[in-house]
């Protein structure tokens, strides 16, 4: 495990193919502020974003089938118990009871391969 606040590391994540856009997620667990937490990778509009899967609003997992956040229309992520939207793009808080952004995680997607990056709050989990 990288130490605490040390150069960031990009950890594979998946294959490009498997980010559909506005389709299903790709989960994965961190570890965030010492805490193992469950985040998701999603394509919108052509583009990777992820994000820990923890409403703003109560800290709880959002999807209502895991990998599922998207709404019917493939524009919102919402959390499916307590109907808060959030921008994909973004993860910042469109609508309903939510209190600012979506924890961003970053990530980069280069010769077919999607990763994601350390931060010093964000590093891999200890199993």
């Amino acid at each position: 495990m990288p130490e605490q606040g040390g150069a960031a590391q990009a950890i594979a994540l998946c294959a490009s193919g498997e980010l559909i856009d506005g389709g299903r997620a790709v989960a994965f667990d961190v570890a965030y502020a010492g805490e193992h937490v469950r985040a998701f990778a999603i394509r919108y509009q052509g583009r990777v974003h992820a994000y820990l899967n923890r409403c703003t609003h109560v800290p709880m997992e959002m999807d209502w089938q895991e990998g599922h956040f998207f709404d019917d229309t493939g524009r919102w992520l919402l959390c499916a118990t307590h109907g808060a939207a959030y921008q994909p793009e973004t993860g910042q808080c469109a609508s309903g009871p939510c209190r600012g952004a979506l924890v961003r995680i970053e990530l980069s997607e280069e010769g077919g391969r999607v990763r994601w990056h350390t931060a010093p709050l964000l590093q891999p989990p200890a199993f």
